[in-house]
């Protein structure tokens, strides 16, 4: 499965928007010691370093280190104190900034997916749901797919999506057409054209 695996030299190809355009249609694989899952990127966010919205924008921190490193490396932090988002690195090394994964088609491991989404953060005993999980449902959105792929803050972040077993293919179909428009979520930099997703897909977290 990694022998389609995404080099460097396409990470180091792309500026940040450009990035965030050229992952829609690849495919995200977390070969974890639970099993395998994958989906294709449906939807993408960049954030450059002159952006308010970058964790980068006019200071450089221990939390914001990683998105300043080589194109390719993984970037995952904790938000709203139980939530993990994967993060892809990009442009040249010392430029903090960084296309966020939000939303993805669930390919493999789709049981693996749900048994994860069940679970409460910390609390792999306890479930919150017994109604099962559309499948639309399982990665739409960025704390949805990071729980359902099982990507953990302290095994992926700053690592290298080369050598990891956190990887991105190529693309799996032919490229989708693409929308772009503002990002989700944020109140500052609000009116930056800065968000891609696949056309009238059912699997991304906002039309």
């Amino acid at each position: 499965m990694q022998e389609n695996r995404l080099s460097l030299s396409f990470y180091n190809a792309y500026d940040t928007l450009s990035l965030a355009e050229k992952l829609i249609g690849c495919e995200l694989f977390h070969e974890s010691p639970d099993g395998i899952t994958s989906g294709i990127i449906v939807e993408t966010e960049a954030y450059l370093q002159n952006d308010p919205a970058c964790h980068a924008y006019n200071r450089r921190t221990a939390r914001t280190e990683p998105m300043y490193g080589r194109a390719g490396t993984s970037y995952v932090y904790l938000i709203y104190g139980m939530y993990q988002c994967f993060n892809v690195v990009s442009n040249q090394e010392g430029i903090g900034e960084a296309v966020l994964i939000r939303a993805l088609e669930p390919v493999k491991g789709i049981e693996l997916m749900e048994m994860r989404r069940q679970l409460i953060p910390g609390k792999s005993a306890e479930r919150i749901r017994s109604k099962k999980l559309k499948l639309n449902e399982l990665c739409k959105g960025p704390g949805k797919l990071v729980r359902a792929m099982g990507i953990e803050r302290a095994l992926h972040n700053n690592h290298l999506l080369t050598d990891s077993p956190l990887y991105i293919n190529g693309p799996v179909t032919d490229i989708p057409e693409i929308l772009t428009s503002t990002r989700i979520g944020i109140n500052v930099g609000a009116e930056l054209l800065y968000r891609f997703y696949v056309k009238g897909s059912s699997f991304v977290s906002k039309l």
